[in-house]
Parts: structure tokens; sequence; C-alpha cells
């Protein structure tokens, strides 16, 4: 039988702890241990922690008498205290799904190549019960990790939440945890950095956990600022491609790719924001220093051009005519792209 650690941090969210903890005991199939850490919550948190440990001896429990934040947290226990054949992490406001682990790890025990496997988070906004999960086991997909990262630099995004994977410990503890200096990409670094060196397992058709959205979400507030966003996700394949042990011979192209790809980002926000009559209030100028600093040639990107016809325009007349003409062109490419990815995935 597989061992799984799983790592609950925890900051002021006693409340819905006891569901997250839960949804681990719970897993079948599987050795689990579950370790809440409690970063200084002064708010009774900790004592919920506690009485839960007291009910079942799966459950240890650490306080910390400072506040560490959520990095240092998160890799305290990933790092020190792991031990399991696998490990997780896992929110204390997000749950596992039935079966989650048990999936995951017979995925990586059949494939001793792959370092961590995900599959779909389900969105959740908190209410009781918990809604019903898609758990009925559809096979799974074996992506070689060079390959799966070249996809995350043609997007520009990750494609992971986080509370939906399992980590192989080893790989974990050799390649490390979450880079303090991302404070918000640090999960998506962090996955990329694994596919430079083991592949990808991905579970087809399943849920795999509980993403609670709500206005308290540790990320709300930052992704407000999109410029931010936009400088994090850059920092993050940034860290990528400039590893010494990086060994992908066209790491440079990469890097010049994803600058491509977050600009022409950037600049589509700035155009949405004459769309919706929010030019004097979103930070259009920000947004094109961004695709400017990143990428340099803007004045060739599509979007520029775009950009710049809704300025003429102006945004009153570019909120009206919006729906008509501007972004049909855009539309276009992102049907032409969606094709691309289901040839490429077999999808």
């Amino acid at each position: 039988m597989a061992s799984v650690d799983v790592v609950i941090p925890c900051y002021r969210y006693g409340s819905v702890l006891p569901i997250a903890v839960r949804s681990v005991l719970d897993q079948p199939d599987v050795d689990v241990r579950v370790l809440v850490i409690d970063d200084c919550s002064g708010d009774g948190s900790a004592d919920v922690a506690r009485r839960l440990s007291e009910q079942d001896s799966r459950v240890t429990v650490r306080e910390h008498k400072q506040n560490k934040g959520h990095i240092a947290t998160y890799n305290e226990g990933l790092l020190e205290w792991a031990s399991a054949d696998y490990c997780a992490l896992l929110s204390a406001d997000d749950a596992l799904t039935p079966g989650a682990l048990r999936r995951a790890t017979r995925l990586m025990d059949a494939h001793p190549e792959v370092g961590f496997v995900y599959g779909r988070p389900l969105h959740w906004d908190g209410s009781d019960p918990l809604p019903p999960a898609r758990t009925e086991d559809k096979g799974w997909t074996v992506y070689k990790g060079q390959s799966w990262l070249r996809r995350r630099f043609a997007l520009g995004d990750g494609c992971i939440t986080s509370p939906e994977v399992v980590v192989r410990t080893s790989v974990q503890q050799r390649l490390g945890g979450y880079d303090p200096e991302l404070r918000h990409t640090g999960d998506i670094e962090m996955w990329m950095r694994f596919a430079l060196h083991h592949d990808v397992g991905y579970l087809r058709g399943v849920d795999q956990a509980y993403y609670r959205v709500h206005g308290q979400n540790m990320s709300a507030a930052y992704y407000a600022s999109v410029v931010a966003d936009l400088r994090q996700r850059l920092a993050a394949y940034t860290a990528v491609t400039t590893r010494a042990d990086n060994p992908m011979a066209d790491k440079t192209e990469l890097d010049r790719q994803v600058r491509r790809v977050l600009s022409r980002d950037a600049l589509r926000r700035a155009g949405r924001a004459y769309d919706k009559g929010r030019a004097d209030v979103d930070p259009v100028d920000e947004l094109v220093d961004f695709a400017r600093e990143s990428y340099g040639d803007i004045e060739n990107l599509p979007e520029w051009h775009t950009l710049q016809l809704r300025k003429r325009l102006g945004a009153r007349r570019s909120r009206a005519l919006s729906p008509l003409v501007l972004t049909a062109p855009a539309r276009r490419v992102r049907h032409h792209m969606r094709v691309l990815k289901w040839q490429r995935e077999g999808i």
C-alpha cells in the first residue's frame, strides 16, 4: 500500500480545517499521515488542530510561535517532515475528492519516471455538503517532462491550481520546494522545475480536489493587480530558463516565446480596458510598459495595432464596436489555438 504524507498549512482557517483533514483521512487504499502547521493564527485555529490530532493518531500538529509566512510553512512540511512515498500540500480551506490519492499513487507506482501527478480541481463555494465530484477512473496520460514544460511556455500560464497535485517525495526533497522569491507563482515554477527532470502524469476526466473560491483566497487581492500578476508569471518562467541544471538546448528560444506570449496578454488586457470603458481606471500604461520591457518589439504584435485602433476610436466608440469588430480577430486566433491543442493532445 502506497504511503502519502499531506501537509496542511493553516492560518486562521480553523473553522474549515476539519473538512480538509477529514478528506485526507478518509482516502481509501493508501497509508496517510497529516501534518497541520498552524502559522501563529492566534484565533483558536491551533485548538481545532489539536482536537483533530487527539481524535486520530495520524494527525500531527505543529504550532509556530511567530508567523513565518506561507512559503516557509509549505517548505517546512514538504522538505523537513514528509517521509512517505508521496506527498501533497493541501490548503486548510480546500479538500481532496474521494479516491484522489489512490488514483494518483497508482499512476506513479506504475510509472517510476513520473515526478508528480495532477488532475482537475473542482471549484467550490464552501457550501455544505460538498458538490458531487467525478471520481470514476478514466485512465491517465504520461507526458514527457520537457514536452509538458514546452507547453507551459507556449501558453504562458500554469494549468494547475495546486491542491490536485501529488508529488514523489524523493523528487520533492531532491529538487527543492517553493522559491521564497516567488511568493505568488512559486507553485508554477516548482512544477516546471520538476518537469525538467521527470515526466508528468495527468489523470483524465476526474476531479482530484475541491478548490474553495471565496473573497478571502490568499491570491484574490494579489490578482487584482494584473501587472503584478504578469511580472510574477514572467519571473517564474525566467527562474526556469536561467537554472544551471536546465538541460534544454532551446531554453533561450523558450524565454523569448514566453515573453512574447505574456506581452501579447498585457496588450490584450490594455485593449479590453477600452472595450469595457475602463481605460481611465485600469493600468493601461503600466501594461504597455510591461509588454515593452518583456519583449521589446511590441509594434509588430497584432495586439499592439488593435490597441492603437482602440485609442484612436476612444473609449466610448471602442466599447460600442468591440463585440462586432475588434474582438473578431482574437476569436479566430483563440479558435485556431484550441484546434492545435486538441490535435497535439489527442483530445
